[in-house]
């Protein structure tokens, strides 16, 4: 957040979190040059479950239910060595619970989430 937005925003995350992820998010995108491709996603949904530790507690009662819910059914250390199809689908499936609480959200307009 920057000076523009309004006051009564909760940050989800403190500066040392953020750089935190960040850190990890910069440090993993130079590994991942090195390691097998599956381990992107494993890299992504690690960095995913992390942040969603951190906002539980501080976000709204829909993107705590994301967080509890779908993201929480996908295991952060899933490698889809076999059952790639069903790996897929299930990140797929995460993908429309996300769009579904982003939609939400931000139908809500200005004042925040209905």
């Amino acid at each position: 957040m920057d000076g523009s937005t309004e006051e009564s925003q909760a940050w989800v995350l403190d500066e040392n979190e953020a750089l935190e992820l960040l850190g990890y998010l910069i440090t993993a995108a130079r590994t991942q040059v090195d390691e097998a491709a599956e381990y992107g996603p494993l890299r992504l949904l690690t960095v995913a479950h992390r942040l969603a530790d951190r906002i539980v507690p501080r976000a709204s009662a829909g993107t705590a239910r994301f967080v509890t819910g779908p993201l929480a059914q996908v295991p952060e250390l899933a490698v889809p060595r076999d059952g790639r199809a069903e790996y897929v689908a299930r990140l797929d499936e995460l993908c429309r619970a996300v769009a579904g609480l982003l939609s939400d959200r931000w139908a809500a307009g200005p004042d925040g989430p209905r």
